[in-house]
């Protein structure tokens, strides 16, 4: 009755639904990788770009990949790997290098080379049938030998020739006998007629010692060595390149090898004195031209005086 006279009362209206907005898929973050290393960016060579090849055993594989990256913008100037690992200058029956660099000129594969080789060295070398003693005086001097008959065929050639000498090592011994070799290697470097880059004493630590860190081209602490304690770790073959880079530029010069240089002895008296063929690409160091000129009146002077007090 009452709801005759009165009406049904009104459903009440459902609750208004409230549309949730939709989320995104979730995205799963990205996996953080190291940072690659900058590398310069490489231009095309020209094609009549200087070929610089580096050859002798691992530590030449390491600079010249150091050499590719500081060239990688010279479009004037190719560096060519021709390090082979385990080789050097006594083990012949293994490689040859003689006869391959023999091979390499016959092919005019390069026009500059540099070489960095002996970490393999120190062994018995046989001559001839007889086993001669790691740095026997026999040893010496057919070593010696070999490297001058090799730089001689460069020098036939007009090859100019930069040759690098070897880093302290880690072990005292093994670094001893490096040492040696690196000596033997300079000597036969300037009868040869090549420039010779003296790199130990740039890799030594404050203490004077074999040290596995030190600054890099920026001045900054890096690891100079790998853990081998022979090897060169990237800084270190950077710092290797940039420091070689400085000779090559008495050779190489925005597109063009100089094989030709002045004498800075010429026209003085010391260019009489009897020394080493001069070839003209400034590997002969006028302290190593003159200084075996020794007054006998007074105390031997040095070779920069010898020309100054001349030309003065």
């Amino acid at each position: 009755l009452f709801d005759l006279l009165f009406g049904e009362e009104e459903a009440a209206a459902p609750p208004a639904r409230v549309q949730q907005p939709q989320r995104a898929p979730r995205q799963q973050a990205p996996a953080v990788t190291a940072a690659a290393p900058v590398r310069p960016s490489e231009v095309e060579k020209a094609g009549d770009a200087t070929r610089l090849a580096v050859f002798g055993d691992s530590l030449a594989i390491d600079l010249s990949r150091a050499l590719e990256r500081l060239y990688a913008e010279d479009a004037n100037l190719v560096v060519i790997n021709k390090g082979i690992s385990s080789s050097g200058f006594v083990r012949d029956d293994f490689y040859d290098w003689n006869a391959a660099l023999r091979e390499e000129i016959a092919a005019d594969s390069f026009d500059l080379a540099v070489i960095i080789i002996g970490i393999n060295d120190r062994q018995e070398m046989r001559v001839d049938g007889a086993a001669l003693p790691v740095l026997s005086p026999g040893w010496t001097a057919a070593y010696q030998g070999r490297i001058v008959a090799a730089l001689d065929a460069l020098r036939a050639a007009r090859k100019p020739v930069i040759w690098v000498g070897l880093p302290p090592m880690e072990k005292t011994e093994y670094s001893a006998a490096i040492s040696q070799i690196a000596n033997i290697q300079r000597l036969a470097s300037f009868a040869g007629g090549a420039e010779y880059l003296d790199i130990y004493e740039r890799f030594l630590g404050e203490d004077g010692k074999y040290a596995e860190l030190g600054p890099d081209v920026n001045g900054q602490t890096a690891q100079m060595r790998k853990s081998d304690g022979i090897h060169f770790a990237a800084a270190g073959s950077d710092k290797l390149a940039f420091y070689l880079s400085q000779t090559i530029r008495n050779l190489y010069r925005g597109g063009a090898v100089v094989s030709a240089v002045a004498d800075p002895l010429l026209g003085t008296e010391a260019a009489a004195m009897l020394r080493p063929p001069y070839q003209g690409v400034g590997q002969m160091r006028l302290l190593e031209m003159a200084g075996s000129v020794i007054p006998i009146s007074r105390a031997p002077a040095r070779a920069n005086e010898l020309v100054q007090a001349r030309t003065a």
